[in-house]
């Protein structure tokens, strides 16, 4: 068995840990392959060609959305800094520090 993504003994996690270690692991390569994309559009000159990279990309876009989702529907953390993050107007450093306020309460 493979242990790349793991930080620990994967026989040690528990089998929410490791699916969610996965899910982090795909939701990773769906941003890279998002960036490869970018890169590949903005220099393809073929209209073609380009747009078949667009379509791609634009599976790419919805494969990151649904391992997101997936993610914060089992990490109450995420969830919170979501919520206060994504989505709403201001500045995004200030939204973010509210989220991590919001997010240490559920320690509390």
């Amino acid at each position: 068995m493979t242990t790349d993504q793991y930080h620990e003994p994967p026989d040690e996690l528990s089998p929410e840990v490791r699916t969610f270690a996965r899910m982090v692991a795909s939701l990773q390569e769906e941003a890279e392959a998002i960036g490869w994309y970018e890169q590949r559009i903005s220099v393809e000159p073929d209209k073609q060609a380009r747009a078949i990279m667009e379509n791609a990309q634009q599976e790419e876009f919805k494969h990151f959305a649904m391992s997101l989702e997936f993610l914060t529907r089992h990490n109450e953390k995420w969830r919170i800094a979501l919520k206060n993050v994504l989505f709403k107007k201001g500045d995004i450093v200030q939204l973010g520090e509210q989220a991590e306020q919001a997010e240490e309460k559920v320690d509390e």
